[in-house]
């Protein structure tokens, strides 16, 4: 058990024994110890919270910053930018006030409920598509490399008018920026200012022609006060877009497969009800024992959390994942159980700076599984669940590759 009075600084982020399986520190962090020191892979020091009530009440607190942008603040990788939350990306887009709720209710409406119903068609005939072309292919096969990266490229290129066939372009781009050991400085440094360039010229040709897209509404929408976004606004926009959109749900769809074929039990048990589809996802959310670095918040000022007093300048992990699994918020949250409801997860982080795109994610999951269920029925993992491999050093976690037959 780990003592609050005699807390050692963990390296950051830790693993489980499996590429599915949780970290054994996380249970014992969060009944002894659930203000922890840890070391980032930058080797900055930062405070990590791993119980549920801290995180939600964390990731709730608007005044607090995301952005590490100041000059105490932990940098999460080992190079000049810190990393995807220290970067020229993250500061330009409004971290918290008037001016963050400016840009969230301008770029939100392009991600309510309704417009991901309508999204839903095109994206189960992707999937579909998808399905055929590696069915076509015969297996085993990776359902990482044939479906669950190339159908969030194509939704999210879609939605922002960007043609798919630059994928592999941001593939590349995504891995160099959101990954914290594999890339130089000169590596890192290049795929940024590619990115940026390819968007800003993708902005600058939605200014002469807008399109009915989410880019070529932004270009010319205007908020309350009639004001507009700014180039940089957009340009970041996008590329941040690009970044959230396909990176994370690629990773999730990939896990989401995996947990649910490790026990084939849970598969046989949504092939009886597909209605279980739905709450399988959320649970699924839930239980995803690898969703990368999690979500920082730099304080301000002095704040207490859990009976410890944090000083000002001390950058805070919020470990959603590991909140996720807290007896004290949920029932059994060692066992996956696909009917749990309410499940009231933080795995979209929480209050009002929630993920802005958790509704297409969930509309992503949900089609993907329901198209997987009536196509390939007899679906199973080609190898044992131990020995799938985690992607290693990537910021969002996932797996390098879900290989399946059927």
């Amino acid at each position: 058990m780990y003592r609050a009075e005699d807390r050692q600084a963990l390296r950051y982020p830790m693993r489980g024994s499996t590429a599915l399986e949780p970290p054994a520190e996380w249970a014992a962090l969060r009944e002894g110890c659930p203000v922890a020191h840890v070391t980032l892979p930058s080797g900055d020091p930062a405070t990590l919270l791993t119980r549920y009530e801290d995180v939600r009440r964390m990731l709730s607190d608007d005044s607090l910053r995301r952005v590490l942008d100041a000059d105490d603040a932990a940098r999460i990788a080992d190079d000049e930018t810190g990393g995807v939350f220290n970067s020229d990306m993250a500061r330009a887009i409004p971290d918290h006030g008037d001016a963050h709720r400016r840009w969230r209710r301008m770029v939100g409406t392009w991600f309510t409920d309704e417009r991901m119903a309508a999204l839903r068609p095109g994206i189960e005939a992707m999937a579909e598509k998808l399905v055929d072309d590696m069915v076509a292919h015969g297996h085993p096969a990776d359902l990482g490399a044939h479906l669950a990266f190339p159908l969030p490229v194509w939704v999210i290129c879609d939605l922002l008018g960007i043609p798919d066939a630059d994928r592999d372009r941001f593939a590349h781009w995504s891995d160099a920026l959101l990954n914290l050991t594999r890339y130089t400085q000169e590596e890192v440094d290049r795929a940024q200012d590619d990115f940026v360039d390819y968007m800003a010229a993708h902005v600058w040709a939605k200014r002469a022609a807008p399109g009915p897209d989410l880019l070529g509404a932004l270009v010319v929408a205007r908020d309350s006060d009639g004001r507009r976004l700014s180039e940089r606004e957009l340009v970041f926009t996008g590329q941040a877009l690009l970044l959230a959109g396909h990176e994370t749900t690629a990773s999730m769809i990939g896990k989401m497969v995996a947990l649910l074929l490790a026990d084939r039990r849970r598969w046989e048990r949504l092939l009886a009800d597909p209605s279980l589809v739905p709450l399988a996802v959320e649970e699924v959310l839930r239980f995803d024992a690898d969703p990368g670095i999690g979500l920082p918040r730099y304080l301000d000022a002095e704040t207490v959390v859990a009976g410890t007093v944090l000083p000002p300048g001390t950058t805070v992990l919020c470990s959603m994942a590991a909140a996720n699994r807290d007896e004290a918020a949920f029932d059994t949250p060692g066992e996956l159980t696909l009917h749990r409801s309410p499940n009231p997860h933080l795995a979209f982080g929480a209050g009002s700076r929630s993920c802005l795109g958790q509704s297409l994610a969930r509309t992503e999951l949900r089609t993907v599984l329901d198209v997987l269920l009536r196509r390939l029925p007899s679906l199973e993992l080609a190898a044992p669940p131990a020995d799938l491999r985690r992607l290693e050093g990537l910021a969002v976690g996932g797996l390098s590759e879900v290989p399946v037959r059927w």
